[in-house]
């Protein structure tokens, strides 16, 4: 009887381990199979020609400058040349350098940041596998992580790959090597998701409060947070003002309501207050909550000192009156992402078995907001424009195909995102020194203006320009004979 009991439980034992097998490699599958997916997804706007000089342009200029010895050099859209820094403090693009002298190709970013945003999954399973003590579960959370709209956003962003998309998987990495007390794999991750942009550092340096609160690492702790803060407040005050073109923050516009500087937004809290609630309680940034912490079922509330990590970002984005800052096609969720999902699986590990049910709601509610708002059906929508047979197609691939490597070129925004891989890059109606122009009529970035429009005319009918390719609505030039 006690053989067969023994033979029994090995059994069981076995049938256990082989479940949990066939999960893991669901979950490793599934995370591949969506990374694919994405990828395709950004390859067909790649090819429809839907990016644009910003902020495709500006990325592939910086990584181009890089590798040919220019750290970072970028130009504005009057073609003055600054180094990116005095814009963003993103020097996580320098990554890129080895990979583009490979693949020399602004698809390459764009694809890295689509593979790169869905391998978060898998610190997620680990998160969840080690809070909630099941592989089921664990599964149930890393998928969805992909299927939250967040996260789709952030690999497929509406205006080109950014560094600190970047941030979400690696934030989620660092997590996990600090909950598990590794602190040299997680200062690696770390330092990583703080090079991806400006305030990241100090969001990064939030993880440190829980440390030394929730596991009581009170100096390994406090001096995570000091790091992380000490270089966010270097990047604002020293770095930014110091590359800047003017001199100062060239995003400071976006927080006049507030104040504009940090000086200011203090000294604003105190004398009107009234001006922050304005700001931040209207309809629009209702929205942009709801599709941000709507799908996480509250549960990062569960674990506030965690989700502490959002708050930097979530300051940034609702106290601008940029509207992109509070809409979730556009990748400034980035430094909240990691954050909110980290805090809801270790939340949802304190609520015991009704995890079970806790994982299916999530897939249900993911499902549910990716119904109303997803990057895939809009990337499905622009199939028919990335097909090499497509007139429109052919034309803007031929246009851009008869401007020489190097010179400077003046193009209309969207066009202009494809030609960034030399020193200037004006956006039209911007002309400067460039020696050709390419124009894209039915380019309504920005929306086009009269001014634009008599631009185009009188471009068209000058003597110092002559008219090279014309079709389909887009027109290249060249400057003298």
């Amino acid at each position: 009887m006690r053989v067969d009991a023994v033979e029994s439980g090995l059994r069981r034992r076995a049938g256990t381990v082989t479940a949990a097998a066939r999960t893991r490699y669901l979950v490793w599958a599934a995370t591949a199979a969506y990374a694919v997916l994405l990828a395709g997804a950004v390859t067909v706007t790649y090819l429809a020609f839907q990016e644009s000089r910003l902020d495709l342009g500006d990325m592939t200029q910086a990584v181009w400058a890089t590798a040919h010895g220019h750290f970072l050099r970028v130009s504005t859209p009057s073609g003055r040349e600054f180094l990116r820094l005095g814009a963003h403090v993103d020097p996580f693009l320098v990554a890129f350098v080895p990979l583009w002298w490979v693949w020399p190709s602004p698809l390459l970013l764009l694809v890295v940041q689509a593979v790169a945003v869905a391998a978060g999954a898998l610190p997620v399973f680990w998160l969840a596998r080690k809070h909630l003590g099941s592989e089921r579960r664990a599964a149930c959370f890393a998928v969805a992580y992909l299927l939250y709209p967040a996260t789709q956003y952030n690999a497929l962003t509406a205006s080109g790959p950014h560094p600190v998309s970047f941030a979400v998987p690696l934030v989620l990495f660092a997590v996990w090597f600090l909950d598990n007390d590794r602190l040299v794999p997680f200062a690696v991750f770390a330092a990583l998701a703080a090079t991806t942009k400006e305030e990241i550092p100090v969001a990064v340096g939030c993880l440190g409060i829980w440390y030394a609160i929730a596991r009581g690492r009170r100096r390994s702790g406090a001096a995570i947070f000091a790091l992380g803060l000490a270089a966010t407040l270097v990047n604002f005050l020293v770095v930014i003002p110091h590359f800047s073109p003017s001199g100062e923050n060239l995003f400071a516009g976006r927080y006049a309501a507030v104040g504009g500087t940090p000086a200011g937004m203090v000294r604003t809290l105190f004398t009107d207050p009234s001006a922050y609630v304005t700001v931040v309680a209207t309809h629009h940034k209702l929205v942009y909550l709801a599709y941000v912490l709507l799908p996480l079922l509250g549960l990062f509330l569960l674990e506030p000192l965690l989700a502490l990590g959002a708050v930097p970002d979530l300051a940034v984005n609702l106290l601008s009156t940029k509207p992109e800052q509070t809409s979730i096609v556009f990748q400034y969720s980035a430094g909240i992402v990691p954050f909110l999902v980290a805090a809801a699986i270790v939340g949802a590990g304190r609520l015991g078995r009704s995890a079970d049910r806790l994982g299916i709601a999530l897939l249900v509610a993911g499902v549910a907001f990716l119904w109303f708002n997803t990057p895939l059906r809009k990337a499905r929508q622009q199939l028919p424009e990335a097909r090499s047979g497509n007139a429109v197609h052919v034309a803007k691939q031929h246009a851009l195909s008869l401007v020489p490597a190097g010179v400077p070129v003046s193009a209309t925004n969207k066009l202009a995102g494809y030609l960034s891989q030399r020193r200037i890059v004006y956006v039209f109606p911007h002309v400067g020194a460039a020696r050709w122009v390419v124009i894209e009529n039915d380019d309504q970035t920005y929306g086009r203006e009269a001014a634009d429009l008599h631009a185009i005319a009188t471009i068209e009918k000058s003597a110092r320009w002559r008219t090279v390719y014309s079709a389909q609505g887009v027109v290249v030039l060249r400057r003298g004979g």
